[in-house]
């Protein structure tokens, strides 16, 4: 039974019209965790690297960032984030700028016909 893969039951959610968006999103937040967790043990290491000479990988996995390493390492991910998202973003602002445009066209014809 260990070698069986195990899948969540159901119906997985769609957030795009296209199902093959999804699986390329789904795929991108993958690689992008991975990613995330890849810079998170690089700065380990060169961390550890600075205190002498090259850590073991066992130095590595036992490393307990403190709060400085924790917020620069916060900052560097949010500032990832933010370019992995960038243009997701901007589009999702020009959206909601144009909607509020047309909201306030429409409350204005509104209240000229009134």
């Amino acid at each position: 039974m260990s070698g069986m893969r195990r899948y969540p039951k159901g119906a997985r959610p769609q957030f795009y019209d296209d199902p093959a968006m999804d699986q390329a999103m789904s795929m991108i937040m993958v690689l992008a965790s991975e990613v995330s967790v890849l810079r998170d043990r690089l700065d380990t290491f060169e961390r550890l690297s600075a205190a002498g000479a090259g850590p073991s990988r066992e130095e590595v996995e036992a490393y307990e960032p403190d709060e400085a390493c924790l917020n620069e390492r916060e900052a560097a991910r949010q500032e990832f984030f933010q370019r992995l998202y960038f243009v997701a973003n901007k589009r999702a602002q020009e959206v909601a700028e144009a909607d509020n445009s047309q909201r306030y066209q429409a409350v204005l014809k509104d209240t000229e016909e009134n």
